[in-house]
């Protein structure tokens, strides 16, 4: 966890995220990284990529009305941790080694964590805006005590 809480900072830093969101950086990694790892021991690879990654989107999407800045801030830093990297090097390395079934074995799996990473994202942005805002839940909560007293 705290491998990885470490790394979202550090690819915070390389891509100038600002200073004062590096904690909130660290952390929205971490969740979906510790998510992740919870989840595979019970779902597969990319279902559990798929659930790490609804965690950071949503994670970035509260950060970013809290916060008052760009979703983008949290969202590519905190998905860095669940990136198949690894799968993608040996998917290339076992094609120049000859292996050519375990390459296409290994860049089946990539693809299929990248598609997950893809539906997570999608999945949470098309939620409307107006729900991680906390004026909208209250005027909701609001208006059904009101029609209650009825």
């Amino acid at each position: 966890m705290f491998c990885s809480f470490l790394g979202t900072i550090a690819f915070s830093v390389l891509f100038n995220v600002p200073r004062r969101f590096y904690l909130s950086c660290g952390l929205t990694g971490m969740a979906g990284w510790l998510c992740y790892l919870v989840s595979i021991n019970v779902a597969s690879v990319s279902t559990s990529a798929f659930l790490g990654t609804v965690l950071v989107v949503l994670m970035s999407r509260i950060l970013a009305v809290w916060k008052k800045c760009p979703i983008t801030v949290f969202l590519v830093s905190g998905i860095f941790p669940l990136i198949p990297g690894a799968s993608v090097y040996y998917t290339v390395y076992n094609m120049v080694q000859g292996n050519l079934a375990e390459a296409a074995d290994r860049g089946i799996g990539a693809v299929k964590v990248a598609f997950a990473i893809v539906l997570g994202i999608i999945f949470v942005v098309s939620i409307p805006k107006q729900w991680f805002k906390a004026d909208y839940w209250r005027s909701r909560f609001r208006g059904a005590s009101e029609n209650s007293d009825l």
